[in-house]
């Protein structure tokens, strides 16, 4: 029962974290090791699975190995993040200043979060 119980924590964790592409209020990575550290108690084959993936195994393998995000991601998240609670401080709650002041602390502290990894840079190609 424990081990369904991690499989189906570790499907809702991954799909939150895909979902976390693409809204960038929802962080992606921590999802993904989230997915990994459950499967990797219930399930050897998903867990397999999941580092192997083309799109999603990446994240996993540089946060584990290098404590790091990579630039292309922050500069990435930081962008959607700022345009997205930027459009709803000044757009959707115009008129709602709690609203504003709320995210705003949101949107702070959400960078300081991102901005606090050490940033990993592409290894420099040899010159020829």
């Amino acid at each position: 029962m424990k081990r369904f119980l991690l499989i189906g924590l570790g499907a809702l964790s991954l799909a939150l974290g895909i979902v976390g592409i693409f809204l960038p209020l929802l962080p992606t990575t921590p999802f993904l090791l989230l997915t990994a550290t459950l499967w990797l108690r219930s399930s050897e084959r998903l867990y397999a699975w999941l580092l192997a993936h083309r799109q999603l195994g990446p994240y996993i393998r540089t946060f584990r190995e290098h404590r790091a995000i990579p630039l292309r991601a922050k500069i990435y998240a930081l962008a959607l993040l700022w345009g997205t609670m930027l459009y709803c401080i000044f757009g959707l709650f115009a008129s709602c200043r709690w609203m504003q002041a709320l995210l705003a602390v949101l949107l702070v502290g959400i960078t300081w979060h991102i901005c606090s990894y050490r940033t990993l840079r592409a290894p420099k190609s040899p010159e020829k």
